[in-house]
């Protein structure tokens, strides 16, 4: 093990920030896949049986950890994160079903600027003055994504509005994160959040969604779906984990930021995604909503205490 962190520490940091941005290449491309991948499976179930695939595999690499930290105070904590974390993937992926996957990138992304308002109400920390700018930018941005008609008859889409509500839960997702792993090994809670959110999954889908046939489960699926648990679900997560020990968390942030970026330029490029004067103005002010929100705040904090808490670990 110190060999290995001998190594480490000789890599460049510039090779750490690539390995960030492959994760986010990664995760922008995992949009597409979730798309074809829910044309075949319901909602439900695409998230119940990749969370239990995912836990397998990190149940099998962190099993030691997860042996001896396996008590009832990590169980009720995995619990709370577990339904959090199925809820919002679920929501996100009942937009995703209803609108396109660079929409459901850009909007999703939008969590980041709700994380501060979530810290407001669930833990009593005021945003500040650059989270409210965001938070306007973001709504403009949202506006000019997502509404449709004339100024007298504005609606937004289905699809739309749930990958909003999607973007909310997964803000107070990362706010009970952040709690739990001030005192608790947040890659056991990270297995157990996927055994349970993979149980709620499957018994949602056996209670409001049909199973498909074993015919339509083509082999392009199983490749979907290896592609989500294998490389959106671990190889990312692990980058994202290896990479962020060694990058400062603001510029980490920043290049974690691009998720949505590819996410729309997969969505133009392998899905057809028409993307207008109107769409990009949305999404750059998005886009910008979430630099100002996660930026700015962190050049006051680091310039009054000359050091920056780390990044939540964020699960794609």
């Amino acid at each position: 093990m110190r060999g290995f962190s001998d190594i480490a520490g000789r890599i460049p940091t510039s090779v750490y920030k690539l390995l960030l941005v492959v994760a986010t290449i990664i995760w922008g491309f995992s949009f597409v896949v979730m798309k074809d991948a829910v044309d075949v499976l319901e909602p439900a179930y695409l998230i119940g049986f990749r969370f239990l695939a995912t836990g397998v595999v990190l149940a099998v690499v962190f099993w030691r950890r997860m042996r001896l930290a396996f008590t009832r105070d990590y169980l009720m904590k995995g619990l709370v994160l577990g339904v959090l974390c199925f809820l919002a993937f679920w929501v996100q992926t009942i937009g995703l079903d209803n609108t396109t996957p660079g929409k459901n990138a850009f909007l999703t992304a939008t969590y980041c600027v709700i994380v501060p308002f979530a810290w407001w109400v669930l833990a009593r920390k005021r945003p500040t003055a650059f989270n409210l700018l965001a938070a306007v930018m973001a709504v403009m941005g949202i506006g000019l994504v997502s509404l449709q008609g004339s100024l007298s008859e504005l609606s937004m889409g289905y699809g739309d509005l749930m990958t909003l509500v999607s973007a909310l839960l997964f803000a107070v997702h990362i706010v009970y994160v952040s709690k739990f792993s001030e005192t608790n090994d947040v890659l056991v809670l990270t297995v157990m959040q996927f055994f349970i959110g993979g149980a709620c999954g499957v018994a949602c889908g056996a209670c409001f969604e049909t199973l498909s046939p074993a015919w339509a489960l083509t082999p392009e699926f199983f490749w979907n779906m290896a592609y989500l648990v294998i490389f959106a679900s671990c190889v990312a997560l692990v980058i994202q984990n290896v990479a962020l020990a060694h990058v400062p968390p603001a510029q980490a942030s920043l290049f974690l930021r691009l998720e949505s970026v590819f996410g729309v330029l997969f969505s133009v490029m392998l899905y057809g995604e028409q993307v207008g004067l109107k769409l990009i103005a949305g999404f750059v002010l998005i886009f910008g909503a979430i630099l100002v929100s996660e930026m700015f705040p962190l050049k006051r904090k680091d310039v009054a205490t000359n050091q920056l808490e780390a990044v939540p670990v964020e699960l794609p």
